[in-house]
């Protein structure tokens, strides 16, 4: 069934509550362990369709925000969505306190009791007026951020299509679009700044009405971080800071001596050329892209032969950046249909090939753990999903001359060094949210003036010339996850650093590397984060020493290809 033929229904908060309440009413009178799992299989196939509908609605909201009945759809998501979070709270409630859960825990596992648990500590009735607001204001950014309209060279740009010119080899096309890029965030910065605003007093409201001291320990919960908190993420920024730091400083000194430059001249955006003769470049567009892609999963294994025909045959995949369609890009999964989805906005760059290969790692993963029944089991936490999506990225290294022809090995270094080089970015966005819902009170300015200091130290390199707005702090406004998904960013660096486990076991034995993330990805998301790396025999990067172990095999790579011939 393709895409374009699964019905936009918009969930009816009338029909859905009946629906519910009457799973929550027979699930209270259920006299033993036997009823209650009937109950609850009832309940998950109609929560698995329930969440598809609502999957469609933001997947074609997404893809067009200007259209007035996609948008309409997702107001009205929005507007419910608390609603039924309040049901799903009130069916926590009760399957919490089955007098025989000990027994139903035997048969659903100790996890899925956990993290019922932690979800009743993330909810209550009271917050809803606040979650409507929350999501109005998430949807608010996004239709700032998929409306931008940048006068440049003669075209009306979109925030990804400017994003081609910002990597541009010619130093005056680059400084001039990321004049413009600056100019527009600049255009929109109080109207941006604002929506944090609310959303950081929000948020603080949120944890306060349930009990918490501030955002942060609610936001753990909120992602499902049950076997770490945030001091081991401190602990683990900090391995960051000693072992990679000082790395990237090196790297970016070598990228200053490819390019010809003075590293103290350097702004910003020359950061985003690796070599003097240009970016490494697709060697076509997108459907030539999307064939490669096709044969190269074809040929990788019979697992990922099967997947990638199925997105194709089934129009799984929307790449093409235009008018109107939502920034970024991100899978999703719809389980009535047994669906995953990759959204994009291809804009000619190499970053379409990482982004095509990241997002495939996502869906293929959804792919093979379709079948789990569980569906709290289905997806891992979001720093161990990340974890599948970055690690195909490396098992798609083998293939990447079809993309590239004679700038494959520009591609491989450039994608080895960015891997690297991102882990910084990363934890600076970390810790600025971390300082924001510590002071929920502070100004604007002064949360620009917080991330300036953290970039200082995580990123000294950067040099915002001719970017005024990006120069006061403002960079983080165009950082979607900070406003969407609270605490969510760390979760990138926790997974890259655990694909370059991958990496380097992928270089001694592929196949072996492959059928250990096979296994990866077919085991879902039935343990939280820590216990999943156990089980899966990959180390935990916040126990001291990993990163450094973890991220070797990427520095000899590197150290081991002369960049200057690039």
């Amino acid at each position: 069934m393709k895409f374009e033929e699964f019905q936009l229904r918009v969930p009816q908060l009338k029909k859905v509550e009946k629906k519910l309440n009457g799973f929550i009413d027979n699930l209270s009178k259920a006299q033993s362990a036997s009823e209650a799992l009937n109950v609850i299989k009832k309940f998950n196939k109609y929560s698995d369709n329930l969440f598809s509908d609502a999957t469609v609605v933001s997947i074609n909201y997404s893809l067009d925000t200007k259209n007035l009945v996609y948008a309409k759809a997702q107001d009205i998501m929005d507007e419910i969505s608390p609603y039924i979070s309040n049901l799903y709270d009130k069916w926590n409630k009760i399957i919490s306190k089955l007098p025989y859960r000990d027994e139903l825990e035997k048969k659903l596992g100790h996890y899925y009791f956990q993290m019922i648990d932690n979800q009743l500590r993330t909810f209550d009735e009271k917050i809803i007026p606040e979650l409507v607001e929350e999501n109005k204001l998430i949807s608010q950014y996004d239709k700032i951020l998929g409306s931008a309209q940048i006068e440049f060279n003669g075209e009306t740009l979109n925030l990804s299509q400017i994003g081609k010119y910002t990597t541009d080899s010619n130093r005056e096309v680059r400084r001039a679009a990321y004049i413009a890029l600056d100019n527009w965030m600049g255009e929109h910065e109080e109207e941006i700044g604002n929506i944090y605003d609310r959303l950081v007093h929000l948020r603080d409201t949120i944890a306060k009405k349930l009990g918490f001291k501030n955002f942060i320990e609610l936001s753990y919960l909120r992602l499902g971080r049950c076997d770490y908190n945030a001091q081991d993420v401190a602990l683990y920024r900090e391995q960051i800071a000693r072992e990679v730091v000082p790395i990237c400083q090196k790297l970016y000194k070598r990228q200053a001596k490819r390019l010809n430059m003075k590293q103290s001249k350097m702004a910003t955006y020359d950061y985003n050329i690796s070599f003097l003769t240009g970016n490494p470049k697709p060697a076509g567009d997108h459907d030539y892209l999307v064939l490669k892609a096709k044969e190269m999963y074809e040929d990788m294994s019979k697992e990922s032969n099967e997947f990638i025909n199925f997105m194709l045959d089934n129009h799984l995949m929307d790449l093409k950046a235009r008018d109107g369609k939502a920034p970024g890009g991100y899978e999703t999964y719809m389980a009535k249909y047994g669906s995953p989805f990759i959204f994009a906005n291809f804009n000619g760059t190499a970053d379409d090939v990482a982004t095509l290969t990241h997002e495939v790692g996502h869906a293929f993963q959804a792919y093979l753990s379709r079948n789990i029944k569980i569906p709290e089991y289905r997806n891992p936490t979001l720093e161990a999903c990340e974890i599948h999506s970055m690690s195909m990225e490396f098992f798609a290294h083998k293939y990447m001359e079809s993309f590239f022809k004679e700038d494959m090995n520009k591609y491989l270094y450039s994608h080895i060094e960015g891997a690297i080089e991102f882990l910084p970015y990363g934890i600076s966005i970390d810790e600025f949210q971390h300082w924001v819902y510590e002071n929920p009170n502070a100004t604007h300015m002064e949360r620009c003036a917080k991330f300036k200091e953290i970039e200082s130290r995580y990123t000294p390199h950067k040099n915002y010339i001719d970017a005024p707005t990006f120069g006061h702090g403002a960079y983080w406004i165009r950082q979607a996850h900070v406003f969407s998904t609270p605490f969510y960013y760390i979760d990138y660096t926790i997974a890259q650093v655990c694909a370059f486990q991958f990496l380097g076991e992928m270089n001694k034995n592929r196949e072996k590397a492959w059928q250990k993330y096979v296994k990866l990805c077919k085991f879902g998301g039935q343990l939280p984060l820590v216990g999943l790396l156990k089980k899966n025999h990959l180390r935990n990067p916040m126990e001291e020493g990993n990163v450094k172990k973890a991220i070797a095999p990427a520095v000899k790579i590197l150290n081991s290809i002369d960049d200057s011939k690039l």
